[in-house]
């Protein structure tokens, strides 16, 4: 396999404009002492940026060549680069110390990714990532857009979002056939429902969405919800509901 097709299989297109890559440092802002947990940090286009202020960066990739070439690299700072699957590795070091979360996101697996992070939301201080930007669209939505969904409603139970830019395809060294944007999410000070409800919520979420035709009591028949109660249109579709309507339907069930 030619090192181009070893790349596109892992979905590495590599940021490397220097412009797009200050623009990203001026808006994660790295403080002194920050601690940082990059995914996917390549060759290390954007990490030199995330350096200095004695920041502290923990690097995962899951291309094991970038990992040697960058701890290498950094071969004298406290930094700390680890070869693994971020879905799979337990990353349990969120929890032990808050970290500001960065990386360019592989496509394919970005919102994977991010529902996954979801779980350690007490130890994330904010996230910045550079997605497609059909997916920024959706994870940063409301049901007064067009990009409302599942994505969306379920990372607005414990985020505040928001498009900062968009990113062209010439900014990478492989063009993506897609056009990238550039997003952040801040933990809400008062996430919307407990952490430990977030697998039930996700579960309605999904139920909610399963016939984007049918009105939101169709897809939750088998649930008895007073919809008059709540204040909600029963014939309303689920992209039509607010994510405080979602909240109030899911607690209304959980008793």
């Amino acid at each position: 396999m030619s090192d181009r097709s070893h790349r596109r299989k892992l979905g590495q297109n590599y940021l490397v404009d220097p412009v797009i890559l200050f623009e990203i440092e001026r808006a994660i802002n790295p403080q002194k002492n920050n601690l940082f947990f990059e995914i996917g940090p390549g060759t290390g286009a954007l990490t030199d940026h995330l350096m200095g202020q004695n920041t502290r960066v923990i690097a995962m990739d899951l291309d094991e060549k970038n990992i040697i070439t960058l701890s290498e690299k950094y071969a004298d700072d406290e930094h700390e680069f680890i070869h693994g699957d971020v879905l799979k590795a337990p990353l349990e070091f969120l929890h032990k110390t808050k970290h500001r979360v960065v990386g360019n996101l592989p496509y394919n697996i970005s919102t994977q990714i991010i529902i996954k992070l979801i779980n350690f939301f007490d130890g994330i201080e904010d996230m910045h990532f550079l997605v497609q930007k059909e997916v920024a669209q959706r994870i940063c939505g409301s049901n007064k857009s067009k990009d409302w969904g599942r994505l969306g409603v379920k990372i607005a139970a414990f985020f505040e979002t928001a498009i900062l830019f968009d990113v062209p395809p010439e900014s990478f060294d492989i063009k993506p056939k897609v056009q990238s944007s550039f997003i952040r999410l801040i933990p809400r000070v008062n996430p919307l429902i407990a952490l430990n409800k977030f697998i039930g919520f996700s579960n309605l979420v999904d139920q909610s969405f399963a016939n984007k035709r049918k009105g939101i009591k169709n897809n939750l028949k088998k649930l008895e919800i007073n919809y008059e109660k709540l204040h909600i249109n029963p014939l309303a579709r689920a992209e039509e509901l607010s994510i405080e309507d979602f909240i109030a339907v899911f607690q209304s069930i959980d008793i």
